[in-house]
């Protein structure tokens, strides 16, 4: 009896441990499956990194940039995707810091296997991310940085905003030619990567155009007090005040140019876009500040005006050039994927070296044999009535 109890318990025994063996194999084989479905929907998916400052000193190019990326992601999807694939947005804040800016660009490239990563609109940042983005043969697509030495870091470094080098030689001879100003001050912030590298821009500028520049001067980008820099430009007789810095201290300037008495305007380049431009220098700046750039809300294109009005439906606010260059990035990316018939960058690079007078929300963007991006017409800004106003479009004049 006790032997015969046994060898059914045996016998049952073996008979469990089949079941859960059968059980373990039929669930090894489901995530198996499982896993391959998740590879499957990877590939279905096409992410695109975005790259920008959303908290800090320059998230007021970093949001509205946000903004534009999302609608344009979500304007592909609605069209069937890119090669009929969805496109998704990885989205990270780089505070405006190169330390933030190189792991959010490891991240996306390692982790979230993006095919391209779209920014950042500052120069200095950009150029962090596109050594990152070279390396690892990654598409990087500035939707803002201006500086040199950009796209020189490699092929798959790109960008369609308008270029200070094309730029300047342009606004400097609508200074002298529309405006009648042939004395320049010049004002650099010291501190600022944009501020340097602007600056002997609009210094060959000047000179080649026989402008004279009576005065140099310099800040730091945080200071407040720039009583000694006004005192001093007053004594100059310069016709106008080139500030090749940031809005906030732009402000400043014109605040201490106003309380001293001195009617001067103040000229720079797309760094100067920021509410808080209008918000610091109040009556200060009204029709005393320009700054040149690729977009405008006024005068639109069909392409620009279709972007205003969907742009306003969904975020109840104007659009930016930021938004626009942004939007503008994402659609540039995708027809090169779409005549490439590839959402590899390695292929799809090639193809997008190759565009020529596309019409962006954000004006006409070419791109010469060394991937720099022509764009026209400049936009030069004014502040109006508390509101940013176009004052002039005119022609970009490349050689």
């Amino acid at each position: 009896m006790i032997r015969g109890r046994k060898s059914r318990w045996a016998i049952l025994l073996c008979l469990l441990l089949a079941v859960a063996m059968l059980a373990g194999c039929s669930s090894n084989k489901e995530a198996a499956e499982g896993n391959k479905d998740a590879d499957k929907s990877q590939e279905e998916v096409i992410k695109l990194g975005f790259l920008g400052a959303t908290t800090g000193d320059v998230a007021n190019y970093g949001i509205p940039g946000k903004k534009g990326m999302e609608m344009a992601i979500d304007d592909l999807n609605a069209q069937g995707g890119i090669l009929g694939k969805k496109v998704e947005g990885v989205y990270e804040d780089n505070k405006g810091e190169n330390s933030e800016i190189a792991l959010i660009a490891t991240k996306y490239i390692t982790r979230d296997k993006v095919v391209a990563m779209v920014g950042d609109p500052c120069t200095g940042l950009t150029k962090v991310a596109a050594d990152i983005a070279q390396k690892n043969k990654v598409v990087i697509f500035s939707a803002g940085a201006t500086g040199t030495g950009v796209v020189e870091i490699g092929d798959y470094v790109f960008r369609n905003t308008l270029l200070d080098q094309f730029a300047v030689p342009s606004v400097v001879d609508w200074m002298m030619n529309s405006k009648g100003w042939k004395k320049f001050a010049i004002i650099t912030s010291l501190n600022n990567g944009y501020s340097t590298a602007l600056t002997p821009v609009f210094q060959e500028a000047i000179k080649a155009k026989g402008g004279k520049i009576v005065n140099e001067d310099t800040i730091n980008d945080g200071e407040t007090d720039f009583t000694a820099q006004i005192t001093k430009l007053k004594n100059t007789g310069a016709d106008v005040l080139v500030f090749t810095g940031y809005y906030r201290e732009a402000a400043l300037l014109q605040n201490e140019a106003k309380k001293q008495g001195l009617d001067i305007t103040l000229l720079g380049g797309d760094g100067l876009y920021g509410h808080d431009l209008i918000k610091l220098g109040k009556d200060a700046v009204e029709e005393k500040v320009i700054y040149y750039c690729g977009f405008s809300s006024d005068q639109p294109s069909p392409e620009t005006d279709a972007f205003i009005k969907k742009y306003v439906e969904k975020y109840k606010e104007q659009p930016d050039m930021f938004s626009a260059q942004y939007y503008d990035a994402i659609m540039i990316l995708a027809k090169a994927m779409t005549d490439a018939k590839s959402t590899d960058p390695s292929v799809f690079k090639d193809e997008l070296a190759k565009l020529k007078d596309y019409p962006g929300v954000s004006g006409n963007t070419t791109f010469r044999a060394d991937r720099e991006p022509i764009k026209s017409p400049i936009c030069l800004i004014t502040v109006k009535d508390g509101e940013f106003f176009l004052l002039e479009k005119i022609p970009v004049k490349v050689q």
